[in-house]
């Protein structure tokens, strides 16, 4: 019995000591095509590389850079005393505009720093040749790069000779060398080649601006336009038609009786078409705001809404004529919103002057809930004071009170316009004279 044991076991026992002596053998003599070894590649990682790509590459840039920056200015500067140097610094600068932007595409591509690009110099919108060149002579962006340029030589020499010798001699610690040096390098162009984050949201800002003042007028004059359209001139029209009906019937001997109905229409026209033209007036510049200024014209506004407001408007002086305008529309809208969807019982207006802001709140005692989102009234008036740097803040809570604050640069009146009103006075009187 414990024959065929054994004679069966011995196979297999000899079988797995062959598999054992088989990976010992390939283990101790590997074959062709067997375990090869990982591929050859270089000690630094490819950042690394970059890095070092760019400190080598500061010398000669910033030779290029620093030979610029003394030709613009020590050639440019002492020759502005003649007619050519001013023109030869602004052109300099512009040059430098470009060498910064180059500078920022190579730490962009090397360094891995992202930095947006300056806003271009408007100088399609500036209007006569010596206005283009005040404006490129005082780029702050120029200036910046011309400055980077200057203080770049001795740290591109610098760089340049410690990357160098380290390459062969302190090649070991040569990536933390680069990472130090680099850093340096980052620093310095953010610091000087960034754009001015303030002017560049100014910039922006008036940009946007512009944009919501050309809609506001443009909606005014298609309202305008709607207005005289649908309004004065189809009663206007009417009243044309009328007349030469009473024309035809005086020609044909009507009686006297229509045709005096006829011309009694005509007249009922022509008073509802004036009443017309004079709303219409008023939207547009009412004359109380030009003969009286503010307070008289919100009194005037106050006492056409639904509800008993008190103006109170403690002013010394009149602003401009355009912050006045302003002014006295938002009071307007406020009042027409109070009237049509507040329910309330009383309402207030304050105006009065703040150091160099022109101050308005407009309260309520209605049910409130009034939003900046919950309408294109209130939003439109948002818009329109902030294109003029103005403020707007509604507090309205759900049951009231409703309480807006409004805030107007205060710019003042110039001698222009208070001349204008007063030949304007002088005009008005002599019409209501004839």
């Amino acid at each position: 019995m414990t024959a065929p044991i054994s004679s069966a076991a011995g196979p297999a026992a000899s079988g797995s000591g062959a598999r054992d002596q088989g990976r010992g053998a390939r283990t101790q003599d590997p074959g062709p095509g067997q375990d090869r070894l990982p591929p050859a590649r270089f000690a630094y990682g490819l950042p690394t590389w970059k890095e070092i790509t760019h400190l080598l590459a500061n010398l000669p840039v910033s030779i290029f850079g620093f030979v610029y920056v003394m030709c613009v200015v020590f050639v440019g500067g002492p020759l502005t005393v003649t007619v050519i140097g001013f023109p030869m610094l602004a052109a300099g600068l512009a040059g430098a505009r470009q060498l910064g932007r180059l500078e920022r595409a190579r730490a962009r591509k090397l360094l891995g720093v992202r930095i947006e690009e300056p806003s271009r110099l408007p100088l399609g919108r500036t209007q006569g040749w010596l206005n283009r060149l005040w404006l490129t002579l005082k780029d702050p962006v120029g200036w910046r790069t011309i400055l980077y340029d200057f203080i770049r030589l001795p740290w591109g020499v610098l760089t340049f000779c410690i990357t160098l010798t380290s390459l062969f001699v302190l090649w070991p610690v040569l990536p933390f060398i680069a990472r130090g040096l680099t850093n340096v390098d980052r620093a310095m162009v953010r610091a000087l080649l960034s754009p001015s984050d303030e002017l560049e949201r100014r910039i922006a800002e008036l940009e946007s601006d512009r944009g919501v003042v050309v809609d506001t007028a443009a909606a005014d004059l298609r309202r305008i336009e709607r207005d005289l359209h649908d309004g004065a001139q189809a009663r206007l029209v009417n009243l044309a038609m009328g007349l030469g009906l009473a024309k035809e019937k005086l020609l044909e001997g009507q009686s006297d009786e229509l045709v005096a109905a006829m011309v009694e229409e005509a007249h009922g026209e022509v008073k509802l078409a004036l009443q017309e033209l004079r709303d219409l007036a008023r939207g547009i510049h009412p004359a109380v705001l030009t003969d009286r200024g503010l307070d008289a014209a919100l009194s005037s506004v106050a006492s056409r809404c639904t509800v008993p407001v008190q103006v109170t408007a403690d002013l010394s002086e009149r602003p401009a004529e355009a912050i006045e305008g302003i002014a006295y529309f938002t009071v307007s809208e406020l009042l027409q919103n109070i009237s049509k969807h507040s329910g309330a019982r009383s309402a207030s207006v304050e105006v009065w002057r703040s150091e160099d802001r022109l101050l308005i709140q407009v309260r309520d005692d209605g049910r409130g809930g009034a939003r900046l989102d919950g309408g294109t009234g209130m939003r439109g008036l948002a818009e329109r004071l902030d294109a003029v740097d103005g403020l707007f803040v509604v507090d309205s809570p759900e049951g009231g009170p409703t309480v807006v604050t409004a805030e107007l640069p205060w710019r003042e009146r110039t001698a222009g316009q208070n001349v204008g009103e007063a030949s304007g006075k002088g005009s008005r009187k002599e019409a209501r004279r004839g």
